[in-house]
């Protein structure tokens, strides 16, 4: 996987692992496996070993399909525009090594010969557990968390992502892309992307330090500008000025003049 797609992977793994509710019913299906005892190991195992059982299989099955899922919606979210669609190709992705890796715990805990029957049957059942894991956790998910699978920019759409600029994590999802804009809002920070616009509880300074290499220059104590978001530079009382794409001006203070000509001018 290309560097760019594997952060947007990463990203999306955060998604999962950040939400309250994935782990709430995590622990919901392993509590009622465990106190249901299906598959004959209520029988065959005693109730601490039947808990350690049911929940090294689910840590497994799960992280698979995590893994598996959060694959096929970086790799296929500009063919497939549906969230549910891509979970759901992600869970018959994950059907097979679900199945086998269950296979081989069972295999562990209780011995045996695999055979060809034993082995499609796991299968058959690694597809069932992991429709059951994409279903719990579409439906259980925050609404942040599936806004953000479903609206994440992809490598393509937001190019600074690929430079891992900190500030951008700050940013509500919908609108991290390339910065263009930031400016002094009393206590806080106002950036402006390709994507929108937002303010943020931070100082200029820091905001500053988290904006990675975005070309640009601070043309103000208050305001810094990237490149692609220049139009021309103005002059306004005889003081120099630069007109920005959004039809907006930004003042220039003096000591930073011959920067901004030198770069835009």
């Amino acid at each position: 996987m290309e560097r760019p797609l594997l952060q947007s992977a990463l990203r999306e793994l955060q998604v999962f692992l950040s939400a309250p509710r994935f782990w709430a019913t995590f622990g919901a299906v392993v509590l009622i496996f465990w106190v249901t005892g299906p598959y004959g190991t209520a029988e065959r195992l005693a109730s601490v070993p039947r808990l350690g059982f049911w929940l090294v299989l689910h840590a497994v099955a799960w992280a698979i399909a995590v893994l598996a899922i959060v694959t096929v919606n970086t790799l296929f979210r500009q063919r497939m525009p549906g969230l549910l669609a891509r979970m759901a190709l992600g869970t018959l992705v994950a059907g097979v090594p679900v199945g086998l890796a269950t296979k081989a715990i069972s295999l562990m805990t209780f011995g045996g010969t695999p055979t060809p029957a034993g082995i499609a049957e796991s299968i058959a059942t690694g597809l069932l557990l992991s429709a059951l894991f994409c279903a719990l956790t579409f439906m259980t998910m925050g609404s942040k968390q599936a806004e953000a699978l479903s609206t994440a920019p992809s490598p393509a759409a937001a190019p600074e992502d690929r430079a891992e600029i900190p500030l951008l994590r700050r940013l509500r999802p919908e609108n991290r892309g390339p910065i263009l804009h930031m400016t002094v809002a009393d206590h806080y920070t106002q950036v402006t992307t390709s994507r929108g616009r937002e303010l943020i509880l931070l100082r200029f300074s820091d905001a500053l330090a988290e904006c990675g290499d975005t070309p640009g220059l601070r043309v103000h104590r208050s305001h810094f500008v990237a490149d692609a978001h220049v139009d021309r530079l103005l002059r306004t009382e005889g003081r120099l000025a630069i007109l920005l794409k959004d039809g907006q001006e930004v003042p220039v203070s003096r000591s930073r003049v011959e920067a901004v000509r030198a770069r835009w001018g």
